[in-house]
C-alpha cells in the first residue's frame, strides 16, 4: 500500500480511515484562468511595474504574476492573483497627471468571491515577481474589471485505486453523497513506509465499486482532488523519493526551477524529523548549480543538514529556520563556493526595491544578521 487515509478531528487526533495501493489524478497541471483586460487606475508604479512602463526600447511590458491586495485603513481585505500579466497600454491619469493608468491583460485567480463592502478610500497594493520573491510593484486607486462574477474552475476527480477502507470511511460510503463533507489527509508513503507527502482532500464520493485489483478492495472516485495537487513534472521526482530520502548531494540539480520547488516540498514533509538544533562548525555550500531561487534553498539545506533535508523554501521560511527549531542554529560558518554563479543568475531578482538588493544579497545579509559568518568564494576558490 502506497497511501494512507487519515482524518484529524477537532482535537487534533488522527483517525485511520483506510489505505490504498495507488492514486490516479494525484498529479495535475493547473489550468490557467481565462484572459481578461483590467485597468489599474491612478498607479504609483514601483519595481517591475515601473520597469515595464519605462520608455526604454528594451522594455517588454511583461510583469509575470501580480498580486493585487485591496486594503482598508488598517489591513488587507482580500487578494487576487493576476496570472502572466502583460502591459497592454498606459497613459497619465485624467485626474492626476502624476499618476498613471495601466491597462493589463491577465488571467485572474481569486480564492473566493468579493464579499466585503469597498472602503470609502480603498488602497490597492501591487506585488510582482512570483510567490517566491514577490516585491512591491506600487499601488493604485482602483482596478477596473476586478469586481466581476467569475465561474469556478472545473473540478478534476481523484481516484483511489485498491482501497481498503476502515470503518469511518465505510460509514461515509453508506450515507448519501450530499452529506460527504469530511476531509482526509492523503499520505503518500515511500518504500520504507515513511510519509513523504501529505495532501488534504474532501471525501466527496462520486462512485465506489469493486477494485480492478480484486478481492474485497474498492476503487473510489472523488469528485474533486483539490486545487493544490503537484504538477505532472513532479511525478518522476516522487519516483526518486519513493526509494527513500535522498542521500546523495545535488540530485535536484538537473531539475527546472519548478521541479526544484517540488523537491523542496518533499523535503518539508520531514522537517519534524530533523532533531534538535546544532550550532557551530564550518559548512560548505556547493554553488555550482545555484541558478535560481529554489536552487538557493536546495543547496543551503544540503550544506547545513545534508541531502533531502529542509531549511526553508523561500525567504520567509528560511528566516524562520534561522530562528531555530529546524536542526541548525547560528552561530556557524558558511563557505559558499562558486558564489558568483548565484550572484549573476539572481542579478535580476530584486528583493529589496528600496535598497536595490537582489535575492542573493538579501540571503547573505539575512545570514549575517543572525550571526552566521559567510565566506563567498568565486569560481576559482578566491
Amino acid at each position: 500500500m502506497k497511501y494512507l487515509l487519515v482524518h484529524q478531528d477537532d482535537e487534533g487526533q488522527d483517525e485511520f480511515w483506510g489505505r490504498c495501493a495507488g492514486v490516479e489524478g494525484m498529479f495535475v497541471d493547473k489550468v490557467p484562468p481565462p484572459r481578461e483586460v483590467l485597468t489599474l487606475r491612478g498607479c504609483s508604479p514601483e519595481g517591475l511595474l515601473r520597469d515595464a512602463l519605462s520608455p526604454a526600447g528594451e522594455s517588454t511590458g511583461l510583469l509575470g504574476d501580480v498580486c493585487v491586495e485591496v486594503w482598508d485603513e488598517e489591513q488587507p481585505l482580500q487578494w487576487w492573483n493576476l496570472v502572466d500579466s502583460v502591459v497592454v497600454a498606459h497613459q497619465p491619469n485624467s485626474h492626476d497627471p502624476t499618476l498613471v493608468d495601466v491597462v493589463v491583460g491577465a488571467g485572474v485567480e481569486e480564492e473566493h468571491a468579493w464579499s466585503h463592502t469597498l472602503p470609502a478610500t480603498p488602497r490597492f497594493k501591487l506585488f510582482a515577481g512570483g510567490s517566491v520573491a514577490a516585491a512591491s510593484a506600487g499601488d493604485c486607486l482602483a482596478v477596473d474589471g476586478l469586481f466581476v462574477t467569475r465561474g469556478g474552475t472545473p473540478s478534476t476527480p481523484l481516484r483511489l485505486v485498491g482501497c481498503e477502507p476502515a470503518e469511518p470511511l465505510l460509514a461515509v460510503l453508506r450515507r448519501p453523497r450530499k452529506f460527504d463533507h469530511d476531509w482526509v489527509q492523503l499520505c503518500a508513503l515511500d518504500c520504507t513506509g515513511r510519509v513523504m507527502y501529505r495532501h488534504n482532500v474532501y471525501v466527496r464520493i462520486e462512485t465506489a465499486r469493486p477494485s480492478v485489483l480484486g478481492g474485497s478492495l474498492l476503487d473510489i472516485k472523488l469528485t474533486d482532488g483539490g486545487d493544490d495537487r503537484p504538477p505532472l513534472l513532479a511525478r518522476p521526482i516522487w519516483e526518486m523519493w519513493y526509494r527513500g530520502v535522498p542521500t546523495t548531494r545535488n540530485q535536484w540539480a538537473p531539475l527546472s526551477a519548478q521541479g526544484r520547488s517540488q523537491w523542496l516540498d518533499l523535503t518539508a514533509t520531514g522537517m519534524s524529523e530533523q532533531g534538535p538544533d546544532r550550532s557551530g562548525g564550518v559548512h560548505h555550500l556547493d554553488g555550482t548549480y545555484v541558478t535560481d531561487i529554489p536552487g538557493v534553498h536546495c543547496a543551503m539545506a544540503e550544506a547545513l543538514l545534508g541531502p533531502g533535508r529542509y531549511y526553508g523554501r523561500e525567504w520567509n521560511a528560511f528566516k524562520d529556520c534561522l530562528h531555530g527549531g529546524f536542526g541548525m542554529a547560528a552561530p556557524f560558518t558558511l563557505i559558499w563556493h562558486q558564489a558568483d554563479i548565484a550572484r549573476q543568475a539572481l542579478a535580476g531578482d530584486i528583493w529589496d526595491t528600496e535598497k536595490g538588493l537582489t535575492y542573493f544579497e538579501e540571503i547573505v545579509h539575512l545570514l549575517e544578521r543572525f550571526g552566521v559568518t559567510v565566506d563567498l568564494l568565486g569560481g576559482d576558490g578566491l
